[in-house]
């Protein structure tokens, strides 16, 4: 049966993996934002060799379950390292990167072929004929980028990055399989403690749902200020 006395009790323990969770997601956010971009600007611009590349990339980390990739990168990506930089004379053992440094990389280089893909739909929404306007109007192109496609392409990729957002603090749940503990994992080992796990499950549900709606605000808040922009 549901015990709602071991709900305070529960919910202390797990909700001190929040920060830590949201801190890797937002770390994760970022930097498959950035690849993401710059993914989306090879391609966009259609330039060659690197164009191709990128696509294959896309193919591989959107076709390989993210979990494949997390225990790819926990195995493999520490060696790797450590023979890079063995080989260009750095002292230093990679053999110790913490598991939350592999699981964000691992999960970054997953979204972030998601994220080219959303970034790349924002810019060829983007009229070609603004900036032959705006070049008209005497704007350099730094200009450019910050008055008239920035915030044109942020406001049309906002929705989708939003949803990317609530992905990822979704991926790293699977960190729970090289010791990784987020709001899932810590609801998981406080369960085994106690044994309420309907309980334990339920405040992380909770927990989640909460970071979805504060996420879901910002994003809108973000939207209706760049609206008044453009």
């Amino acid at each position: 049966m549901f015990d709602t006395d071991i709900l305070l009790q529960d919910s202390r323990e797990i909700l001190g993996a929040v920060p830590v969770t949201l801190a890797m997601a937002f770390t994760t956010f970022v930097l498959s934002t950035i690849v993401g971009s710059l993914f989306a600007l090879v391609e966009y611009r259609r330039i060659p060799v690197l164009r191709e590349l990128v696509f294959a990339y896309k193919v591989v980390f959107k076709g390989v379950p993210m979990v494949i990739v997390i225990f790819l990168a926990y195995f493999g990506l520490p060696p790797a390292l450590q023979f890079l930089l063995s080989s260009a004379g750095i002292n230093f053992n990679a053999h110790e990167t913490p598991n939350w440094v592999i699981l964000v990389l691992a999960v970054t280089g997953c979204v972030a072929a998601f994220q080219a893909e959303i970034i790349k739909g924002a810019l060829n929404a983007f009229d070609i004929g603004q900036s032959d306007a705006a070049y008209s109007l005497g704007y350099t192109s730094g200009q450019l980028f910050r008055r008239v496609l920035f915030p044109q392409v942020a406001l049309t990729a906002i929705p989708d990055l939003t949803t990317s957002m609530m992905v990822i603090m979704k991926a790293l749940s699977l960190g729970f399989a090289i010791e990784v503990v987020d709001i899932f994992a810590q609801s998981q080992l406080t369960a085994a403690l106690n044994f309420y796990y309907l309980e334990a499950f339920v405040i992380a549900v909770v927990i989640y749902m909460v970071i979805a709606y504060i996420v879901t605000q910002i994003a809108d808040r973000l939207e209706q200020a760049l609206r008044v922009r453009t």
